[in-house]
C-alpha cells in the first residue's frame, strides 16, 4: 500500500511541466530602460581594501552619512522639551515630515518615570498614561510627493 503511493508521488513530480518564466531576468525591458543607478548606493570598497562608512553605506543610512560629511544633521534627534507637562490646551509640539511618529515620554522632570513609547498620529493628541504630559504631532511634510517624476529625469 506504501509502495503504490509513494510511485504515484514519483510518477507526478517528475512529469514535466511547462517552465513560468519564458525569458531570462536580464533581457526585461526594466534593465534595458536606460536608467541610472539609484543615487543612494556607495560605489564600494576597491578590492584589497576595507570599506569605509561613506563607501559601502545605503539608503536612509547613506543620506544620514553624506549630510553629516556636509556639516548638518539629517535627523532632529534633540529631545523633546521636557520642562513642563503638556496639556490639551498647550501640548507638547513634535514636528514630524511623516504623518505619524513615535515618541519616547520619560516625564517631567526628565526621567521621573520608565521610558514610555506613544504613537503619535497626525491630527490626534495623545496624552502620556504614566505623567499624563500631552502631545501633538505638528506635520511639516509635503502632502502630494510624486516619486515618478523624479525617476523620469534624465541624468546629465
Amino acid at each position: 500500500m506504501f509502495r503504490v503511493a509513494v510511485r504515484s508521488a514519483a510518477r507526478a513530480a517528475f512529469k514535466p511541466s511547462p517552465s513560468v518564466a519564458l525569458r531570462a531576468l536580464s533581457t526585461t525591458p526594466a534593465r534595458l530602460s536606460g536608467f541610472p543607478a539609484p543615487p543612494m548606493f556607495g560605489p564600494g570598497a576597491k578590492p584589497g581594501e576595507v570599506p569605509t562608512e561613506e563607501n559601502q553605506s545605503t539608503g536612509l543610512e547613506r543620506a544620514q552619512v553624506l549630510a553629516e560629511r556636509e556639516g548638518f544633521p539629517l535627523f532632529d534627534e534633540k529631545p523633546l522639551d521636557s520642562s513642563r507637562i503638556g496639556t490639551l490646551e498647550d501640548p507638547i509640539k513634535v514636528i514630524s515630515f511623516d504623518h505619524s511618529r513615535v515618541v519616547g515620554c520619560t516625564g517631567s522632570p526628565a526621567e521621573s518615570h520608565e521610558l514610555l513609547w506613544i504613537n503619535l498620529p497626525e491630527g490626534k493628541k495623545k496624552r502620556c498614561p504614566e505623567c499624563g504630559s500631552v502631545y501633538k504631532l505638528e506635520y511639516q511634510g509635503e502632502d502630494e510627493v510624486d516619486l515618478h517624476d523624479f525617476a523620469a529625469e534624465p541624468s546629465h
